[in-house]
């Protein structure tokens, strides 16, 4: 049972499901996958010409899109990420990668440089629900000394300026430039 689950990508559980279905049942339940309507049905235009103009996007990234330009957020990452393998595979529009071009900097004299950057993930509370936190984090560019805020809604600009303030203070001053990404 595991060797053909880990096969076939599904749990055990799904496997000794299947595995109880009679042959017409089991033709049954594949016509009906066939012919059934899914949650993302309705966006999948928009998802389709997301993809074709920017294929390096990401399942991730789509889901965000649905949520901001269409206010689409009542299916789970696993489900788009899913829906757009399957897209991509259909449509034969390959996933294409693109590689950020890194090059050595200069080392930057200390107090010259702090690096801000915002942040956003999912985590698991003790529930095992998923709750989306935020991070505000600066780095030292000379000496690479972090500091870093984590909430669990956006942050607003007023509190942004007190995060500032806060690591102005652990940091012990203030630098001559700041760099937000």
């Amino acid at each position: 049972m595991s060797a053909i689950a880990r096969k076939c990508d599904l749990s055990r559980n799904t496997v000794y499901a299947y595995l109880e279905l009679d042959f017409e049942e089991a033709c049954n339940w594949v016509n009906i996958l066939k012919t059934r309507k899914r949650k993302l049905d309705p966006y999948r235009d928009n998802i389709v010409g997301w993809l074709r103009e920017h294929p390096d996007l990401s399942a991730s990234q789509i889901a965000d899109w649905l949520d901001e330009r269409c206010s689409f957020k009542e299916i789970g990452e696993s489900t788009v990420r899913a829906y757009v393998r399957e897209l991509r595979e259909t449509l034969h529009i390959p996933k294409m990668m693109t590689y950020r071009t890194y090059e050595a900097m200069e080392e930057l004299p200390a107090g010259k440089q702090m690096q801000v950057d915002f942040g956003e993930m999912t985590v698991k509370t003790t529930e095992g629900n998923g709750i989306k936190v935020y991070v505000i984090a600066f780095v030292l560019s000379h000496s690479r000394y972090k500091y870093a805020i984590w909430q669990t809604r956006p942050f607003t600009t007023r509190e942004v300026l007190q995060c500032y303030e806060q690591a102005f203070q652990y940091f012990g001053g203030i630098t001559e430039e700041i760099v937000s990404r």
